[in-house]
């Protein structure tokens, strides 16, 4: 017990007394965490809102549509209804192909379904405003409503004819919206189309009026409702031809608006969690003095070699765990919107599942492991006179950097010699812009895809909803890669400044002004940020291509070259306020503060 009180309180010391950088690798781990849990958990959430659509909206099991019509058709799909795997059914009924259009000049394909006023047992649309169909009104699905943005007692022209729109309802009859349709006229392909109800005499005299393509469905529910491919290719009736839609069927259809999604989420996880090492072990790297100092202290006290590690370590994992819950719950609040964007479904969206949480959980302590481990075992290995009299790591004289950096300006000069003298830091700071890179070249080619809108012959006024909901996750997750860029840069910039301090007061006392110390400075993260830049060019097209149709349109080459001119270009100005603050620092003080 004393020892679990120990470290917790040097521990609590330690966060006070480093609030900031505690800061940054929570936000690190919470935003890599968050999306890895998003990534993960989607296609269980898309499966769980249907399943709660489906028991809300009593859905048939599986819908038999035949693109024929007339009395053989009817007696044909009534004769399932006789089967001994059924146990009930719904219709025949009618549904009719037609254009939609609001009062904004919208319009959409739209299949009506010809309904009866009084709902049955099977096949029951949940109305959620409003009221079910009556004579002369229309009922709309949710997710078509929401993209036309039509409410309750808007009116609609459909083929032709004005109806108040009576109320907005939900199934899982269908698949979500724009793939309402099942079939096409004639049992063809189908276009991007929206559903609507109406009476089914209301939906015979639309159809008759101007002659419009009908198919003719029937619902059935099975005794096993797993069996429905069983019972589709075991019910072929000849002439009539007759398709099959399961439960399974629209439950794989909903998955299909998201089907980057999850590439999108678990890849940009990853490169977060790179971006969250590279600046936590930059962190670590900073106070590598003051970690091998307190080992010191505590070997002199006769602490185990356990006890130190728990001590080293425990912060960092304790704000790693933190981060990995808050990302948990920031995915569980998050996911319905992302895992429904069509709002065609209605439900709960259950949080992550046990596997999702343990790698969310072994991502975050990863990363905390990766960025401590080696100033944790250096500290534990210095010897306990060596560790308490510990000072700023002196990197090797390099006489060939001497010769070759001589004759170049000063800034550039110093620059060179910083960047050279801690090379491992440069490849962490190439490695931090080149994930960068590789997140902003991912966006630039979403952008450039040619789309086909959801609206009537491909028009973008309704646009594609898989596009737009890929295009704003991916540009989330951009983002979140350029906030921890910007903080890592800063991190470097300033942890480059304090353990450089005595060499640029040096440099100082020989003639170099205030002003090429601060170019030094910044010069010293532009070159590695060039090459990460430079090698992140072609990583980035190889990940994009991996996750591309083989038709994909490459961004634009301005594209390219003005973000990677943009990333040069904020890395100067980032640079530049830390590096200025660190040059104007007195030299005397700087020099004093570092004598024996």
């Amino acid at each position: 017990m004393g020892s679990i009180v120990l470290v917790a309180r040097l521990v609590l010391a330690d966060v006070r007394r480093h609030t900031v950088q505690a800061v940054m690798l929570l936000l690190a781990v919470t935003v890599a965490t968050t999306t890895l849990a998003l990534g993960l958990s989607l296609h269980g959430v898309s499966d769980a809102l249907f399943e709660q659509t489906r028991t809300a909206t009593a859905a048939p099991d599986i819908v038999a549509l035949s693109g024929d019509t007339g009395a053989d058709v009817t007696k044909a799909l009534t004769s399932l209804t006789k089967a001994p795997e059924v146990i009930g059914h719904h219709g025949p009924y009618r549904i009719v192909y037609a254009d939609l259009t609001t009062r904004a000049s919208v319009s959409s394909p739209v299949v009506v379904h010809g309904f009866a006023g009084k709902q049955g047992t099977i096949n029951r649309p949940l109305v959620t405003s409003g009221e079910w169909i009556r004579p002369g009104a229309t009922v709309l699905e949710r997710g078509f409503a929401t993209a036309l943005g039509v409410g309750v007692g808007d009116r609609v022209t459909i083929a032709g004819r004005s109806y108040p729109v009576a109320g907005i309802a939900v199934t899982a009859a269908t698949s979500i919206y724009p793939w309402a349709a099942g079939i096409g006229p004639g049992g063809g392909p189908t276009d991007y189309t929206g559903l609507a109800w109406m009476t089914r005499s209301d939906a015979a005299t639309l159809a008759s009026s101007q002659n419009l393509p009908v198919t003719t469905a029937m619902d059935l529910n099975l005794r096993d409702p797993d069996a429905t491919k069983t019972f589709a290719n075991a019910h072929h009736i000849e002439p009539i031809r007759v398709n099959f839609r399961s439960w399974q069927d629209r439950a794989t259809q909903d998955i299909v608006i998201l089907r980057n999604s999850q590439p999108i989420l678990v890849t940009g996880s990853w490169l977060l969690s790179f971006l969250a090492v590279t600046g936590v072990a930059a962190l670590a790297a900073g106070r590598a003095i003051e970690q091998t100092r307190r080992a010191g202290l505590l070997k002199a006290v006769g602490a185990t070699p356990g006890l130190i590690a728990t001590v080293l370590l425990t912060e960092y994992l304790a704000l790693a765990l933190i981060g990995d819950a808050l990302g948990l719950m920031i995915a569980r609040l998050a996911m319905p919107a992302i895992a429904s964007p069509t709002a065609s479904r209605i439900g709960d969206a259950s949080g992550p599942d046990g596997s999702t949480v343990i790698a969310a959980t072994v991502l975050a302590v990863v990363v905390a492991v990766l960025s401590t481990l080696r100033p944790t075992l250096r500290a534990m290995r210095t010897a306990t006179v060596t560790a308490l009299s510990a000072t700023a790591h002196q990197p090797r004289h390099r006489p060939w950097l001497t010769a070759l950096s001589a004759l170049l300006p000063t800034p550039l000069l110093l620059g060179l010699r910083l960047t050279a003298r801690r090379p491992g830091r440069a490849v962490l700071q190439a490695f931090s812009t080149a994930t960068t890179v590789i997140g902003i070249v991912a966006l630039l080619a979403q952008h450039a895809q040619p789309e086909r809108g959801y609206g009537l012959n491909g028009s973008s006024v309704l646009p594609n909803l898989r596009g737009e909901h890929d295009r704003r996750l991916l540009l989330a997750v951009t983002v979140l890669l350029i906030i921890l860029a910007i903080v890592n840069t800063i991190t470097f910039t300033w942890t480059t400044a304090i353990e450089a301090r005595t060499n640029m007061a040096i440099a100082r006392t020989l003639g170099a002004t205030p002003g090429q110390i601060s170019a030094g400075l910044s010069t010293a993260q532009l070159l590695p940020t060039l090459a990460g830049a430079l090698a992140g060019l072609p990583l980035s097209f190889v990940v994009v291509a991996m996750f591309s149709a083989r038709n994909a349109v490459d961004p634009p080459s301005s594209w390219v070259l003005g973000a990677v001119l943009a990333i040069l270009l904020v890395t100067a100005a980032l640079t530049a306020l830390p590096a200025r603050l660190a040059a104007r620092r007195p030299v005397a003080q700087t020099l004093s503060a570092e004598a024996p």
